[in-house]
């Protein structure tokens, strides 16, 4: 999945690209020890919201042409290490 922090880092980059967990309603995304909620009828400029800090997330699936972030922004986007492989195949079909 794609995740970017709307309102700051990742571990130190603007998106990243790694592997989620859902909660059984979906309504809940588990990353990199983040809960993220999903928030009801939309946010200012994420989907999502950390449940510990409020920061608001987009979280979306991958885009096979590479073009996760919005095209008038400049993200820096990590692809996590054990998605890395992956992603690869994903962008090569």
């Amino acid at each position: 999945m794609y995740i970017e922090n709307k309102d700051g880092d990742i571990d130190g980059a603007d998106a990243r690209i790694g592997w989620v967990k859902f909660s059984k309603s979906g309504y809940s995304v588990y990353y990199r020890g983040r809960v993220l909620k999903r928030i009801k009828g939309g946010g200012v400029a994420g989907n999502h919201f950390d449940e510990q800090t409020g920061e608001e997330y987009w979280v979306s699936g991958i885009k096979k042409q590479g073009t996760n972030a919005h095209w008038s922004q400049s993200t820096c986007i990590i692809v996590d290490k054990d998605a890395k492989e992956e992603y690869e195949k994903i962008l090569n079909e």
